[in-house]
């Protein structure tokens, strides 16, 4: 598993250095800035195996930290195989909801073929866009993105819409590593400038045991920021670029 983490490291370094690897905005995102920094190739849809991920209780530290109980409503945003998704459904219990979020549509068929016969009816899948979640207005409790924040092609816009999602009081938890956005990671300053970028306030941020890295817990603005007021934080660069 180490050997094709490193594979994936080195062919998201190698496509960071490369011309022409940056993604084209969206149309929909011409009104904000682009990221100041290099945006992450998707390679897999996992981070790590699972039963590494359960031996350091990853998803348990997120719950707890972030204060996800029954009957909420939750967003895994970057859903991939679902590992958050799976362990969610029974927090949240038959009142609570699940959206399992990805822009990958092979990962969400994937996701959805695991989901048959499991009996977890408080899941839905949804196909999120690279610079708009989708979700529904107003509905979330709560928000993860774990392991993906550097792999958002258009960070301000994707994360001015999914404030939009979210419910007064609710909170939106960020799980990365401490390194640069090239190699899979997110550096904690630069996760902070450009969700601050967009109206968003950090209220708290632990380093997670089990070396599955850091929780940046934010909340999210009462009134949306104007796109053109939004001006972008300035990243670190692969060496030589």
């Amino acid at each position: 598993m180490r050997l094709s983490i490193l594979a994936a490291l080195l062919t998201a370094l190698a496509a960071a250095c490369s011309p022409g690897v940056a993604q084209q905005a969206p149309s929909t995102a011409s009104a904000f800035p682009a990221p100041d920094r290099p945006v992450a190739e998707i390679v897999s849809p996992v981070w790590l195996n699972e039963a590494d991920r359960d031996k350091a209780r990853e998803s348990e530290q997120v719950v707890q930290l972030m204060g996800i109980a029954p009957g909420m409503a939750v967003a895994d945003i970057g859903a991939g195989t679902g590992y958050h998704t799976v362990r969610l459904s029974p927090v949240v219990g038959p009142r609570g909801r699940v959206y399992a979020q990805d822009v990958t549509p092979e990962y969400l068929a994937d996701l959805e073929r695991r989901l048959e016969g499991a009996e977890l009816d408080n899941i839905t899948t949804l196909r999120g866009a690279p610079d708009d979640p989708r979700l529904p207005p107003r509905s979330l409790d709560a928000a993860i993105l774990i392991h993906m924040y550097h792999e958002i092609a258009q960070p301000y816009a994707f994360m001015h819409r999914l404030a939009g999602s979210m419910k007064p009081g609710a909170r939106v938890g960020v799980v990365d590593l401490d390194r640069a956005t090239w190699l899979h990671g997110t550096p904690r300053d630069l996760l902070r400038c450009e969700l601050e970028a967009v109206g968003y306030r950090q209220i708290s941020s632990h380093q997670l045991t089990g070396g599955v890295g850091y929780l940046a817990i934010f909340e999210p603005p009462a009134a949306p920021i104007e796109p053109s007021a939004i001006r972008a934080c300035k990243g670190q660069k692969p060496p030589g670029v």
